[in-house]
């Protein structure tokens, strides 16, 4: 598997050559407030520059706070990772002149991090899916540190934006586990539902809330040495990891074909989306470059044996195990993987699933019905019918208030409109007929209005039977339910 996915990446040195991956995760934390102030944390569409204040803007004077529920996500997201959170650990000022860093420095962590190693396993899959080898990819540090601004450039002109500045960041750092650009985005996959899962992070990549720093290099097969690298900056979906990646080994490769050798020292690049290549932007920094020293505004943090396991006691499932209990239901793979990357959907299939414990029709409204609907009317997940009344829903066809059809037709309404069942329900006069005289009057009329379908029927042609029922159907607009009709029809035609 190894061989294949590297003659993919470099297909001319196969034999000679392995690809080296490690990469840094920057996932950004799903709290209301900003890492050191009380700044709206969500600034995504907001006007430029306006969920700012002294504190993120870097003003002289001011003195930063440290968000407790950041550094509570962080440390959940550590035990979720296997990592061993530090005892002892405090912020450092990481120093760097950026447009976009208005303090000059970026308050971050480096020789006393929140937590050490941890690791991640996860699945190397096929173009369809089916998973063909597991792996795990090591990590070695889990460090917390808020974020910068946005620059966005415009011909000769560049405009910044500081309400991203200060937003509470984690920074996941992998060993050089990986070894092709496949089996680095699974890992971020996996990394990403994992932070989902435990309610640390979004990790919306539209909205830039998971950016990766991805370090690659290329080594003799069989050697240990890990040589000198090319690190890609800020890339911000799989598809462009996966890219940049590729395109870089195999320039890599070309240049230790051309030379003889590896990088003389690290780089770092920048990856072109439009272009679909790296550039160059300057040699790697090394720490000594940041000149770190402890951030003097901030104490040190200490944790007791008491505090984490207060945290641990509380997390959640992680993927692995969501996966294999959807799995046990009988869903399909496409069914569990879905339920596993969407805690909106998996929320509703849980709530619905409780009530019928059908998985099978649970699947059927939640993931086929309501995912259809809502891409079918161009809506987003968190637009989706609460649980309270999808629920209301089931309810209303499990107690025959209105038919399985019809409850279709209310959902996309529910979808459409935003309503409640109940509310469409009553709205549109859209209870079920149940009442048997009222029935057998309108299959009377249908017996009536249909003497060569029963001819048919009688003679032997038992599918003749659905055309007399889907004109009663018809008659009661939908209403009348469907199995007392068959019923009542069946007694009558003997």
């Amino acid at each position: 598997m190894e061989e294949r996915q590297t003659a993919r990446l470099l297909p001319e040195m196969t034999k000679e050559l392995e690809v080296i991956i490690g990469l840094e995760v920057h996932a950004q934390m799903n709290t209301n407030t900003k890492m050191f102030c009380g700044c709206d944390n969500d600034a995504w569409n907001k006007p430029p520059n306006t969920t700012v204040c002294p504190i993120c803007m870097g003003h002289p004077g001011t003195l930063p706070v440290p968000n407790r529920s950041a550094i509570e996500k962080a440390i959940t997201a550590s035990l979720a990772l296997g990592a061993t959170v530090q005892p002892d650990n405090h912020f450092d000022r990481k120093h760097y002149f950026y447009p976009d860093l208005p303090a000059g420095f970026q308050i971050s962590q480096y020789d006393f991090p929140l937590a050490k190693g941890g690791s991640v396993p996860y699945a190397v899959a096929d173009a369809s899916g089916k998973t063909i080898e597991e792996r795990t990819c090591r990590l070695i540090r889990l460090h917390v540190e808020n974020d910068a601004g946005k620059l966005s450039h415009y011909g000769d002109r560049t405009l910044c934006d500081f309400n991203r500045a200060g937003t509470p960041l984690m920074e996941i750092v992998t060993e050089p586990d990986l070894r092709s650009a496949q089996e680095a985005v699974a890992f971020v996959q996996e990394l990403r539902r994992i932070l989902i899962a435990v309610n640390a992070s979004d990790a919306d990549m539209f909205k830039g809330m998971m950016r990766f720093d991805a370090s690659i290099s290329l080594r003799e097969k069989g050697s240990k040495k890990l040589n000198p690298r090319s690190e890609i900056k800020n890339l911000n979906s799989f598809k462009s990891l996966e890219k940049a990646l590729t395109y870089e080994g195999k320039r890599l490769a070309d240049l230790w074909k051309k030379d003889s050798g590896p990088l003389p020292h690290d780089i770092t690049v920048g990856w072109l989306d439009d272009e679909e290549q790296t550039r160059m932007l300057r040699d790697k920094e090394t720490a000594t470059d940041y000149r770190y020293f402890p951030e003097p505004d901030i104490p040190p943090m200490q944790f007791s044996t008491k505090d984490i396991e207060n945290i641990c006691k509380d997390l959640p499932p992680l993927p692995r195990e969501l996966k294999a209990r959807y799995t046990s239901l009988g869903l399909t793979d496409a069914e569990v993987n879905l339920l596993v990357n969407e805690p909106v959907l998996r929320r509703l299939f849980d709530a619905v699933h409780g009530k019928t414990g059908d998985a099978k029709r649970t699947s059927g409204i939640v993931l086929t019905q309501l995912v259809g609907f809502l891409n079918a009317h161009r809506k987003g997940l968190h637009e989706a019918p609460s649980p309270e009344h999808l629920l209301a829903l089931v309810a209303s066809i499990d107690a025959a208030t209105i038919s399985a059809n019809t409850g279709k037709d209310v959902l996309e309404k529910m979808v459409k409109k935003g309503v409640s069942a109940t509310d469409i329900i009553a709205s549109e006069g859209l209870k079920q007929i149940s009442d048997t005289s009222a029935i057998e009057a309108a299959v009377d009329r249908a017996i009536a209005q249909n003497p060569k379908a029963i001819e048919s029927y009688k003679n032997g042609k038992t599918q003749a039977l659905g055309a007399i029922v889907g004109w009663v159907m018809k008659e009661t607009k939908g209403q009348a339910n469907p199995g007392m009709v068959n019923e009542i029809l069946r007694k009558k035609l003997g």
